[in-house]
């Protein structure tokens, strides 16, 4: 297993169109991806399950693989999710 802490920087935190990349992110994985925020797991595959976290500018998410190819899974989603979704402010 994997944990990874990631900082988000994104202006708006994570609303719906960082919340679809995350999900299309942890789809390409045969790793379970996992998200934790505030005490709540959310699992990353899920659009709706992501969103619902409602994480802030400034957040910091705990992100935890376990499977084949946890570690790369992991450093994508981390990749991802500090810099910015690939949104520009």
């Amino acid at each position: 297993m994997q944990r990874r802490q990631a900082n988000v920087t994104s202006a708006h935190g994570i609303h719906a169109r960082p919340a679809a990349k995350i999900a299309l992110t942890a789809s390409r994985f045969r790793s379970s991806v996992r998200l934790v925020y505030n005490g709540r797991a959310a699992d990353a595959r899920s659009f709706l399950a992501v969103a619902l976290l409602c994480v802030s500018v400034g957040g910091t998410i705990l992100i935890e693989t376990s499977g084949p190819d946890e570690l790369e899974a992991a450093n994508s989603l981390v990749r991802l999710i500090e810099g910015d979704f690939g949104q520009r402010a």
